[in-house]
């Protein structure tokens, strides 16, 4: 179909196509999952990337541990800006009152973008001439101290200003820096972007070295070898605990049907082993050697005391809470360039809900939901099924997933975060997951929901 322009008041999606997918048999719907285009619009996408590691790693390490003066007074020097920063945060974190958050936020919602460059292949400027090849939008509300994540695809066509034409929007931050980045995404999404923060690659290789590794579970079998670009790979499934060498091996890995959605997905489990591993008491002797780190590989436009209220304020997020999506669309290949081309409706919605917070009025009389699980999970899978049928739910379908990870898919408008939380109440089965919203993709048949059993459910 050809290409067009999209505008509203609150959004403004540029170049963008939609294209249909079949389904794929009918006699089993799962068969082509991991080899079908359309299946790169899955939720697994939907993950808060490597921009997003980093970002909440300088966070919560100077968070995690600020309520324990005892700890803080033997393993920093005092009357230094961090050990009377931590302090502070300390007294605030003991007290029965919650900390005040002032300017620079007030009652407004704030959009934050996160941005990570690779290398530009000199020993110049970290942040001259590299492109971003992971993008987070995150929308913060102080008010209700929620979070959102909106993943962009770093290959979706768009228009950059100043007359660059159609470029992947990746190019933009090679071509005319943070501003055109920024401007790209305003004038593309429609909404206005209040800060940024920015990370190099190897930020990630330097703060698992500072930590000493990161246990994770890995979902699958990874087997790769690429003499050329001196990249060997070779992990089994199963719990492990990563090198900085390791890590960087993990999160490169995207040689298998799913590609760089993939390598996508992964980046957010590390994430969460990695925000795990920042909750251990041992980390407080390596915040000085992580605090470092932040500050070689981070570039932005907050101040000091920004930094410390965006701090104050992620400590009492809930990662549970936190509803992600990933910019809906289709892949498409012009030539030998390979692009993601925006939905116009879906992505607005995405934008509409996440960034704008608007809901859905009323309700359904009935709902509809789907479950995937990992083989080893058909049996809880079933049990679960029981379960929520008996909560009056249909379940229209099931099936099983070779590679998964635990997650909760709200493809309706109706199904809220405030609507998870009252259902794992009546339906205790469905326990805490990764909350996503995915408006575009079923796993089978169309419905309300998916749960997903992944092989790290146990």
């Amino acid at each position: 179909m050809r290409d067009r322009n999209y505008n509203r008041k609150s959004g403004n999606i540029k170049t963008v196509r939609k294209r249909r997918y079949s389904t794929g048999s009918a006699d089993n719907p799962f068969e082509n999952y991991a080899n079908s285009r359309k299946q790169s619009q899955s939720s697994f996408r939907k993950a808060l990337t490597l921009m997003t590691i980093i970002f909440f790693t300088s966070i919560f390490a100077i968070l995690l541990f600020a309520n324990n003066q005892e700890i803080l007074s033997k393993n920093l020097a005092k009357n230094t800006f961090l050990s009377n920063m931590l302090s502070k945060l300390s007294i605030s974190n003991n007290s029965k009152e919650k900390p005040e958050f002032t300017l620079p936020f007030g009652p407004r919602r704030q959009n934050i973008l996160l941005l990570g460059v690779d290398s530009n292949g000199a020993d110049s400027d970290l942040w001259v001439g590299t492109r971003t090849d992971t993008m987070i939008l995150l929308n913060i509300d102080p008010r209700t101290k929620t979070v959102n994540a909106i993943s962009i695809p770093r290959d979706s066509k768009v228009y950059l200003p100043k007359g660059m034409g159609v470029q992947k929007i990746n190019a933009a931050h090679a071509i005319g820096g943070v501003e055109m980045t920024i401007k790209t995404v305003e004038d593309t999404l429609g909404v206005h972007i209040d800060k940024y923060v920015m990370f190099h690659d190897d930020a990630v290789r330097a703060i698992v070295g500072a930590l000493g590794g990161v246990d994770i579970y890995i979902e699958k079998n990874m087997r790769y070898n690429d003499n050329a670009g001196n990249l060997h790979i070779n992990f089994t499934k199963g719990k492990h605990h990563l090198t900085e060498k390791d890590a960087v091996e993990y999160l490169r890995f995207r040689h298998d049907a799913l590609g760089d959605i993939g390598r996508t997905q992964r980046q957010q489990w590390f994430l969460r082993g990695l925000l795990a591993d920042l909750q251990k008491p041992e980390t407080i002797t390596k915040l000085p050697k992580i605090i470092s780190v932040a500050n070689k590989y981070v570039k932005t436009d907050m101040s000091v005391y920004e930094m410390t209220q965006y701090a104050s304020l992620a400590k009492s997020f809930n990662m549970d809470s936190i509803e992600i999506a990933m910019l809906p669309g289709a892949p498409n290949k012009h030539g030998y360039t390979s692009y993601w081309i925006l939905d116009p409706e879906k992505t607005q919605e995405v934008v509409d809900r996440l960034v704008y917070r608007q809901k859905a009025e009323g309700q359904k009389e009935s709902y509809s939901a789907s479950i995937m699980s990992a083989p080893d999970n058909v049996s809880e899978a079933q049990t679960l099924k029981k379960a929520l049928e008996a909560a009056g739910i249909e379940v229209r379908c099931s099936g099983t997933l070779r590679s998964a990870h635990s997650q909760f898919i709200a493809h309706s408008k109706y199904i809220t975060i405030d609507y998870y939380a009252n259902l794992k109440k009546q339906v205790p089965e469905v326990k805490s997951r990764q909350f996503v919203y995915d408006p575009s993709t079923f796993m089978c048949a169309a419905t309300d929901f998916t749960v997903v059993l992944g092989g790290d459910n146990k």
